[in-house]
């Protein structure tokens, strides 16, 4: 395709199923951008960005879905539509989605609006589609074939208007061409031209975030080593987005004593903690509590028996050889504390620390409880604990009585409290509803009763969240910030390579109740195209450590298989150019070894 010297090209495609890359992530949309001639770079590593949604059955059954043959085109009034063949979770004709197709619009191919459905057919199964614009009647021309190979057309004057669409009307043969790009393994579907200006903003979106520049001041006047010590580093990266760094001086170069000028060499400061953290312990979370660290997971290697606390000075030294856990929790026939001691949480609700957790008695079914820090007591000491609670709904009863809760976390904003938390009902069963992230409010002075209704916020209907037999939203996690609240959440195989984190995100002072308010995201913030070489990155948390950066932490696997060894691992959250959180920011872009040796220009006294 011809474009102009201001246009980029950009082609749409879905993915073949290939080795690990299964059928539940290949059946969706992915972007590339063109780099030369014919030459197409994947976006978004190569993983899928637009993903169709399941359905819901009479029986409350999850059905998921997947599609191909995908289109885009230009809307008459600025932005773009996508097009796409709904189909099975296999890729195959999908019976539930007769004549119909899945529309997307978007003004910017960085955020896009599902519209849905729109029906072509009452009754035909539609194998591919294309959509033109015609400038003299103003209306968009879609031409589809059916499975038979049969041609159609449509014709629509508003992508938003979709009940407007006139009947299909059989056609002459319509040409569905693909276009040969050099990306191996793609079911490729059309290229678009569209402005450098926006093509530009799009490749940036869909581009892991890296280091590009780093700046330091041209020139320091200094009499004391101290005044080279705080010069920090301006950390550039590929957004446009920036942080200051500290750097570690030569300034044993400097003789206060002499006026002159010194170069001082020095090497711009990230601290990188390894993976693995910590082998066999998932759902972790570290507390920063009265100027010490606190640590606690899932302990996989006491069979998820036990809650286990470490506490130390610094992050590192939690997982220093030699660290010691103290048992704040232990197995207890008598109280029914058996099994799934899971995904522990501290969190400071009021004046005080809780435990948020999740536990089996002898019967396997874990559900939410909580237990108080006595005050002034000691977090690694079971005894200064207050006995465990159940959480109840307002009216006194359990959260349920027929399936599983667990993964409870706490956030306050705006004056208001809530919990989150996933709930499970059938599991093991033909009638699991996969695990569902309900929310609602409680009062600081007794977190453990809610005070309003459960509500739904999401299910695992894309095909990241529903993966290798594997239906999940769970392990939420709040980040409160001065202009939104994220809850980061867990799609797909907890226990494999596929798991993944999503997004829900609200605008503050909004109604944290109204499910329609939350906006989730269809790609995974983090999965492990983006999180090398962690493997099934999810389940995380967030805290700050006491130089102020934001972190996160989350488990993983060391190696790509179905059912590996959660560990436990973290790095840095960026704020970018928009002011969003960037999850995936690992080290090895975080910070270019090759832009952090720098060296300044350093005056004592009068400059020489």
């Amino acid at each position: 395709m011809k474009k102009e010297e201001s246009q980029s090209n950009i082609l749409i495609y879905t993915r073949k199923p290939l080795d690990d890359y299964t059928e539940s992530l290949s059946n969706s949309i992915h972007f590339a951008y063109e780099e030369g001639s014919d030459d197409f770079k994947p976006l978004n590593n190569n993983y899928g960005i637009l993903f169709a949604q399941a359905t819901i059955n009479q029986e409350d059954i999850i059905q998921e879905k997947g599609l191909k043959n995908p289109f885009l085109c230009h809307k008459a009034d600025g932005g773009f539509g996508i097009m796409a063949v709904r189909t099975d979770g296999h890729g195959r004709a999908d019976q539930e989605s007769r004549g119909q197709i899945l529309l997307w619009i978007s003004e910017d191919l960085i955020t896009f609006q599902c519209l849905g459905l729109l029906r072509l057919h009452k009754d035909l199964l539609v194998r591919e589609v294309k959509c033109d614009y015609d400038e003299q009647s103003k209306t968009y021309e879609i031409h589809w074939l059916s499975e038979a190979g049969d041609s159609y057309c449509n014709r629509l004057r508003s992508l938003k208007e979709l009940q407007e669409i006139s009947l299909a009307e059989p056609t002459e043969s319509y040409s569905f061409i693909r276009p040969e790009v050099q990306i191996s393994n793609i079911a490729p579907g059309n290229i678009l031209a569209i402005d450098e200006v926006i093509g530009k903003k799009f490749r940036t979106k869909w581009t892991p975030l890296y280091h590009t520049e780093t700046h330091i001041p041209d020139i320091v006047y200094a009499t004391s080593k101290k005044q080279v010590e705080v010069v920090t580093a301006h950390v550039i990266y590929s957004d446009g987005s920036s942080i200051e760094k500290e750097v570690a001086w030569e300034v044993s170069q400097i003789d206060c004593s002499k006026p002159g000028t010194y170069h001082v060499k020095g090497k711009v400061i990230q601290e990188e903690y390894q993976f693995p953290l910590a082998i066999g312990y998932a759902d972790p979370v570290i507390l920063p509590w009265n100027h010490k660290y606190y640590y606690v997971a899932t302990n996989d290697n006491k069979n998820d028996i036990g809650i286990f606390v470490r506490e130390s000075d610094t992050i590192k030294g939690l997982f220093a050889p030699g660290f010691q856990e103290r048992i704040i929790l232990d197995l207890n026939e008598e109280k029914g504390y058996i099994q799934t001691f899971w995904a522990p949480e501290f969190h400071v609700i009021g004046e005080d620390l809780y435990l948020l957790f999740a536990v089996s008695s002898k019967i396997w079914g874990p559900q939410c409880h909580m237990m108080k820090l006595k005050t002034g007591g000691d977090i690694g000491k079971a005894q200064d604990w207050e006995e465990p609670i159940r959480v109840k709904k307002s009216d006194g009863n359990f959260l349920t009585t027929n399936g599983i809760t667990l993964d409870m976390t706490y956030f306050r904003a705006d004056g208001v409290s809530c919990l989150v938390w996933s709930y499970r009902k059938g599991i093991g069963t033909p009638l699991d509803t996969g695990s569902m992230l309900y929310i609602a409010t409680v009062e600081e002075d007794n977190p453990t009763v809610l005070t309003s209704e459960p509500v739904l916020l999401s299910r695992p209907l894309y095909g990241w969240e529903n993966i290798q037999g594997t239906i999940n939203n769970e392990g939420p996690y709040s980040l409160v910030m001065d202009d939104a609240v994220y809850i980061t959440y867990s799609g797909g195989a907890a226990c494999g390579y596929t798991y993944a984190l999503g997004l829900l995100t609200i605008p503050r002072g909004s109604d944290f109740l109204d499910a329609n308010a939350w906006k989730k995201s269809s790609t995974p913030v983090l999965s492990y195209y983006s999180a090398t070489p962690v493997y099934g990155p999810g389940h995380n948390s967030f805290f700050r450590d006491y130089k102020g950066n934001l972190i996160i932490m989350y488990h993983g696997e060391q190696e790509l298989v179905p059912f590996g060894t959660r560990c436990s691992a973290m790095h840095r959250v960026h704020i970018n150019k928009a002011g969003v959180p960037v999850f995936d920011l690992i080290p090895e872009r975080d910070l270019n070894p090759q832009l952090s040796d720098l060296t300044l220009k350093v005056v004592v006294g009068s400059p020489s």
